[in-house]
């Protein structure tokens, strides 16, 4: 089954720069297009604006944002941080040329918000800490947990950046003209510079600043579409039903179930990326910048709207996308498979749509705005996770425990440039496989992650020897499969996974559906025959769940206290 993942997910964004060169495809590379080249400088000034004028000198600043942003500012930035450019652009790539198997990334990745809002959000709150392994290390009382924890982090972040960087180097071949390296170091560059400056507290601003500039780009590139080719007037989402048949009519595969994977491997990749979703630190430490629980909660409906926003229109455009290069550019040869789009141009099929439709350049460019403002909020969030892992899990806690407040700045800003640095320079050339790692972060957060915080917030006798060996077996499991059907294979040439019966049931882009309920069975298992938590651990996972409101930047911690002292 690793055959058909590749072949799937082949199209996606982040394999965009396997040959970062410009190539003959429909988009049209390789020319300066003043409009939106001055609509892509004048957003990069405002953002470094924002990170400047809202730069940090204090921790609580750098990680949380002081913990002063509201819910629906809270929900954008969380919409911001989610929509990356394999969002805008990787989805619609997906489901025009993996059709139905395409909205497993669609199911899975907003159904995961479901849970966060119903189990994680006001709990994660509650426990008030900084980041996604400082809740490791002080519920599980462990500074191994909070080891590996802050590893998992640094791992997730830097697999998930590169198909950021693929994608700004893409559209800045589109925007600017300029080669695809020059556009990856150059929009990398202000993304290292404005994260590093600003810290949280900037980069949610220019995450609020962010998701208005890509869901306006995005929406107003789909309504001229709809428009100017007569499909719809008042709302697309619902009004492109007919092309969709259209569209079946020429790739059956487009509406087809399991056309290109079976039933298994569609379940247990939406299934994955739903796990994942709660897993990913980046997006978990969202709940930390807000006040309360309650705003927590908020923060989540908000984030989750202005998501599907989005989300919603990704089938209208892989509709559309693929009945306008029929025509336009095959002449009837499809849009799928042998003769259909190349991965170039599947990648940037959002932007691909907008131009074959005719629209005006400045509009185009737009959209294509759009997809970098995109990239650099999911990147930013990514950066932040990156550099709170290090200078506060590590450095801090692990290292030197009195590390004062500009020492911790100074290394959560050293690792903000050293990752960035790593990413820009993997992302000119990334390897072969690209796509699939970061699918597989989403199986590691996942298998890894969740299921330690889960039962970490809602099971107080969850002990920190059923932690520690959960994640290990999280590990061994999603790194195992990766290893068997993906890395082994790339560095000794093997075209099959080494042990292919293996790969059909735990592939590694999707090994969670087995790993998840694996994981959840030894932590019980070993929690029950260990010793139960100390019983302030017990109290700090009570407080979770205590109906009493909290101030803003109180904690389970200080609740706990005050509560024991009260007694």
């Amino acid at each position: 089954m690793i055959g058909e993942f590749v072949s799937l997910l082949e199209p996606t964004l982040l394999k965009v720069a396997l040959e970062p060169v410009t190539l003959e495809t429909a988009l049209d590379v390789g020319e300066f297009k003043l409009i939106p080249a001055l609509t892509v400088a004048l957003m990069l000034a405002l953002f470094l604006g924002v990170g400047y004028f809202f730069r940090v000198a204090a921790v609580d600043e750098l990680w949380v944002a002081g913990r002063s942003i509201g819910s629906i500012e809270n929900g954008m930035a969380i919409g911001a941080n989610w929509m990356s450019a394999a969002s805008y652009l990787g989805v619609a790539a997906l489901v025009a040329t993996a059709g139905y198997f395409g909205l497993a990334y669609v199911v899975g990745w907003t159904t995961g918000y479901f849970i966060l809002l119903i189990f994680m959000a006001a709990q994660f709150r509650r426990f008030g800490k900084y980041t996604a392994p400082d809740f490791v290390g002080d519920r599980f009382y462990s500074d191994w947990a909070r080891g590996i924890a802050a590893f998992t982090t640094l791992a997730i972040a830097f697999t998930y950046a590169i198909g950021q960087a693929s994608g700004m180097g893409l559209m800045a071949q589109y925007i600017f003209g300029i080669s695809y390296e020059a556009g990856v170091i150059m929009l990398m560059g202000v993304t290292i510079g404005y994260v590093a400056l600003s810290g949280m507290l900037g980069t949610t601003k220019n995450m609020a600043i962010q998701y208005v500039i890509l869901i306006i780009a995005f929406t107003l590139g789909l309504y001229a579409t709809g428009w100017s080719q007569g499909w719809s007037t008042v709302l697309p989402y619902l009004e492109f039903g007919s092309e969709v048949a259209e569209a079946a009519t020429i790739e059956e595969q487009f509406v087809e179930p399991f056309a290109n994977a079976g039933y298994y491997a569609w379940v247990a990749l939406a299934f994955s990326l739903i796990v994942g979703t709660c897993g990913l630190p980046h997006v978990l430490v969202r709940f930390y910048t807000v006040d309360n629980e309650r705003t927590a909660r908020w923060s989540t409906v908000w984030g989750l709207f202005f998501i599907c926003l989005l989300y919603w229109g990704t089938a209208t455009y892989a509709a559309w996308g693929g009945l306008l290069y029929d025509r336009e550019v095959t002449g009837g040869g499809g849009f799928a498979g042998e003769g259909g789009m190349s991965g170039e141009e599947a990648d940037a099929l959002v932007v691909l749509t907008t131009q074959l439709a005719d629209l005006p350049t400045w509009l185009v460019g737009l959209v294509a705005a759009g997809a970098v403002a995109a990239a650099l909020a999911t990147t930013a969030g990514l950066f932040i996770s990156a550099s709170s892992a290090a200078a506060h899990d590590l450095y801090t806690n692990l290292y030197k425990e009195d590390a004062t407040q500009r020492e911790q700045l100074i290394v959560g800003r050293s690792t903000i440039l050293g990752i960035g640095l790593l990413v820009t320079l993997i992302g000119l050339n990334p390897p072969a496989l690209i796509g699939e790692l970061v699918a597989m972060s989403f199986a590691i957060a996942g298998t890894v992650f969740f299921p330690v915080f889960f039962l970490g917030l809602w099971w107080e006798n969850t002990t920190r020897e059923g932690a520690l060996a959960g994640m290990v077996a999280g590990i061994a499991i999603s790194f195992g499969a990766i290893l068997n059907d993906t890395a082994i294979p790339m560095y000794t040439g093997v075209e099959d996974a080494v042990i292919p019966a293996l790969a059909t049931w735990l592939p590694g882009t999707s090994s969670a559906l087995v790993g998840v309920p694996v994981v959840f069975v030894v932590i019980i298992a070993i929690s029950l025959f260990t010793a139960n938590p100390p019983q302030d651990v017990k109290r700090l996972v009570r407080q979770c769940h205590s109906p009493e409101p909290m101030r803003r930047m109180e904690s389970a911690e200080d609740a706990a206290s005050t509560t024991t002292a009260d007694d």
